[in-house]
């Protein structure tokens, strides 16, 4: 299979997790898939109020610069962890 094709069968295989992930690992995996999907973050930073949003926009800009192939390797990586 292709690193596309992993990619695309581990962000199904998340969705089967017999387990919900913690907070912590559930902002790793929307920031990988955000940097595999959409590259480097937009936008403005969410306001203090907004706690969710700014820690999710938090996590994906820490991976400013991480190339997609990258972030996909890491994503599939960490979701074979968790699937284990």
């Amino acid at each position: 299979m292709s690193i596309d094709e992993d990619f695309k069968q581990a962000s199904e295989d998340v969705q089967k997790l017999s387990k919900k992930p913690d907070n912590k690992t559930l902002l790793q995996l929307y920031s990988l898939y955000k940097q595999a999907t959409e590259g480097d973050v937009t936008g403005d930073k969410p306001g203090a109020f907004d706690m969710v949003k700014r820690k999710k926009y938090e996590a994906w800009q820490k991976l400013q610069g991480i190339q997609k192939e990258q972030a996909q390797k890491a994503y599939i990586e960490l979701v074979n962890r968790l699937k284990n």
